[in-house]
Formats: structure tokens, C-alpha cells, sequence
């Protein structure tokens, strides 16, 4: 029974006539929305003096991402909604895997990297300026991208040479990790081992880094004297620490042992949270909670 698959067939979210209009212009609104709000972000930071900023450098960045993140999915997505053929061929499932798998792992260090900075900024104050240096923020970045690639890269290399049966449906909306496991026809045995112990490093590593700097930056924090001075540290960090509770705790839940959790509905369900509402979240989280983006995106939009 194992012949070459030539295609999978996404079976994504069973509705009624009635209501395929409904969630197809309710995906486009909000896949429209994040890709603006995103876009605006990178246009005030790079028109704003006031924003050249290793933090904001970072924030736009996990901008451009997000745009992409987005765009690897949403798109096939909306069509499928719509469309009664629901196919994806095997190299189209392959590469959207390959790319959402890349954007998800680097999201994860750029965050670790955005809470690194927040640790130097509050816990070192007066080396923050030699250590942020423009070309150490861009070698942080270029890693987080190589780190993502390389990830991925391992990952597909196993999941590729799986064999499938004939042609198999995908009970999800996108080509992930978890069900192409679940559908395979050989032993997927070795590729579940390495994507197990990629997740771990590519999650908890990060996560690790997270909790330590904000572990320091409490400290540092309660030992200033004045309420005002504190209240002032703590919304520099509210807004990166929302971020990445909400990205995070989606993630963890699907990612922390894929093949196992694709048995429950619940993770399709989850999946929409990281991929279509955290993204749509992200920039308003940015812009609601911090003054200088608000005063950055009232100056640009006056001029």
C-alpha cells in the first residue's frame, strides 16, 4: 500500500453553506489587519528619529515576520473555504511546512532576544548603549534567522523521506508537523525522536532565557525607590512579556509532544490562536501599551 503521495487533501473546518461566507470574510478581514497592522509598525519605526532604538529594531523585525507568518497560511487557507477541492500537492504541503516551521522557531529566539534586551536595558543601564550596539542587535537577528532555518531544514529532511498511503487527508487546515506524522505509513519513530529534541531545544531554550531575564529584571526593579521609577521600568517590559505569554502558551500546548496531541480536536482550535489571533494581537498589544509608538503613530499619521 506505500505509493508515492501526490498530494494531500486539507480537510480544515467543516461548515454549513450558510457560514462558509461568514468565515472566509472574517479570515480575510483579519488576515488583511495583521498584515497592516504589521506593516505600519516597520513604516513608524523607520520614519521616527525617536524610535532607532535596539528595541524598537527588534519590534520591527518581529513585524516583518509576523507579515510572512501569516502569508504562509492564511492565504491557502481563505481559498479552502471556499473551494470544494481542497488539495494540496506533496511539494506545496512540504514547502508551507518548511517555511511556517522557520518562522515559528525564529519567533521564538527573536522573543528570547527582545527579553534579553529588556534585561540589558533595565539590570545595565549605563553599558546598555556599548553592549545593544547596532551591529550586535543585526548578528542577534541574523542568528535567530539562521537558527529558524536550520531548524526547519532538519525537521523536513526527516518528515520527507516518510512514506504515505495513497492519498491522505489532513485533518487540519494547514500542512503541520503533527498530522503528516499521524498519516504516514512507515516508521516515523526517528522523526518524532528529532523533532522532539529540536522542539526542547528551540522552545526551552528560549523559554529559559525569558524567565531568567525577567527573574532579573524584578529584582532590579524592586530595589528602585521611587513607585514612579518602577511603574516607568515595568511598561517597558508589559508589552513584550503579554507577547510572549500568549505566544508561548499556544505553542507549548500543540508543540510539547506533537503526535500525541494531534488525537484531540482542541488542537486544531489552539492552532487558530497562534496563527491567525496571536499575530492580529501582537502589533495591538505594541502600539495600546507603549507611549512612544502611540506618539510615533499620531506624529506620522498628522504629517
Amino acid at each position: 500500500n506505500e505509493t508515492k503521495v501526490m498530494y494531500f487533501i486539507l480537510l480544515g473546518f467543516r461548515t454549513t453553506a450558510e457560514l462558509q461566507l461568514l468565515l472566509f470574510s472574517t479570515l480575510l478581514l483579519v488576515y488583511l489587519l495583521t498584515v497592516l497592522e504589521n506593516f505600519l509598525i516597520i513604516l513608524i519605526i523607520r520614519n521616527n528619529h525617536n524610535l532607532q532604538k535596539p528595541m524598537y529594531f527588534f519590534l520591527g523585525n518581529l513585524s516583518f515576520l509576523e507579515i510572512w507568518y501569516v502569508s504562509v497560511i492564511e492565504p491557502k487557507m481563505l481559498v479552502d473555504v471556499l473551494s470544494h477541492d481542497k488539495r494540496i500537492s506533496f511539494q506545496g504541503c512540504m514547502t508551507q511546512l518548511y517555511f511556517f516551521v522557520t518562522f515559528v522557531c525564529t519567533e521564538y529566539i527573536l522573543l528570547a532576544v527582545m527579553a534579553y534586551d529588556r534585561f540589558v536595558a533595565i539590570c545595565k543601564p549605563l553599558r546598555y548603549p556599548l553592549i545593544m550596539s547596532h551591529k550586535f542587535c543585526a548578528q542577534l537577528v541574523a542568528g535567530c534567522w539562521m537558527c529558524g532555518l536550520t531548524t526547519s531544514s532538519i525537521k523536513l529532511s526527516f518528515i520527507a523521506r516518510l512514506s504515505y498511503c495513497d492519498v491522505d487527508k489532513i485533518n487540519h487546515y494547514f500542512c503541520d508537523i503533527s498530522p503528516l506524522l499521524n498519516i504516514s505509513c512507515s516508521n516515523s519513530s526517528s522523526a518524532e525522536l528529532v523533532d522532539f529534541i529540536l522542539a526542547l531545544m528551540v522552545i526551552l531554550v528560549p523559554l529559559c532565557t525569558v524567565v531568567a531575564s525577567y527573574i532579573c529584571i524584578m529584582f532590579t526593579v524592586l530595589k528602585i525607590p521611587s513607585s514612579q521609577g518602577r511603574k516607568k521600568a515595568f511598561s517597558t517590559c508589559s508589552s513584550h512579556l503579554t507577547v510572549v505569554i500568549l505566544f508561548y502558551s499556544t505553542t507549548l500546548f500543540t508543540y510539547a509532544h506533537p503526535k500525541l496531541m494531534y488525537a484531540y480536536r482542541a488542537n486544531k482550535l489552539v492552532s487558530v490562536l497562534y496563527t491567525v489571533v496571536v499575530p492580529l494581537l501582537n502589533p495591538l498589544i505594541y502600539c495600546l501599551r507603549n507611549k512612544e509608538v502611540r506618539f510615533a503613530m499620531r506624529k506620522t499619521f498628522t504629517c
